[in-house]
């Protein structure tokens, strides 16, 4: 998947996402453009979000959690979000917070590892975290079945 397919598609788990916090917080909404801080705000509570789509996480067992692209800080090394919302199946939404991200990597001590991804131009380094340890870290795995219906 080239990274313009790939955001488009991103932006879908971002509209499931808003349209979940829209229902306690009306004015929510997703952050225009590209922005590697966070995606959507809640203005409300003063509080940002961070979405990531890994469906290819059914497949290795592991989400990615990326720390540079380019030679460049990115993901977790630059987020302001407070939340981040992982939707590695259809069907389902993890949250958790970068805090809590970063505990886990130390804890479970997973190392930096280097690689191109699809569609991308440049190498990127990461955390390869098992989907496993981000459910038992995460605050609360959600069931989306019936907003995507």
């Amino acid at each position: 998947m080239k990274f313009a397919e790939a955001l488009a598609d991103g932006k879908g788990s971002e509209r499931i996402v808003l349209y979940i916090i829209k229902k306690k917080y009306s004015t929510a909404f997703i952050r225009d453009g590209y922005s590697k801080e966070y995606d959507i705000a809640i203005p409300e509570i003063d509080k940002t979000i961070e979405v990531k789509k890994d469906f290819k996480s059914q497949e290795t067992g592991n989400i990615v959690i990326e720390t540079s692209m380019n030679g460049q800080p990115s993901g977790i090394s630059t987020t302001q979000a407070d939340w981040w919302v992982f939707h590695p199946e259809p069907t389902e939404l993890i949250w958790i917070t970068p805090e809590i991200i970063k505990d886990m990597i130390d804890i479970e001590n997973y190392k930096e590892v280097e690689f191109t991804g699809d569609g991308d131009k440049a190498s990127k380094t990461a955390y390869l975290i098992l989907k496993e340890h981000l459910v038992l870290y995460s605050i609360r795995k959600q069931d989306i079945s019936n907003y995507i219906a």
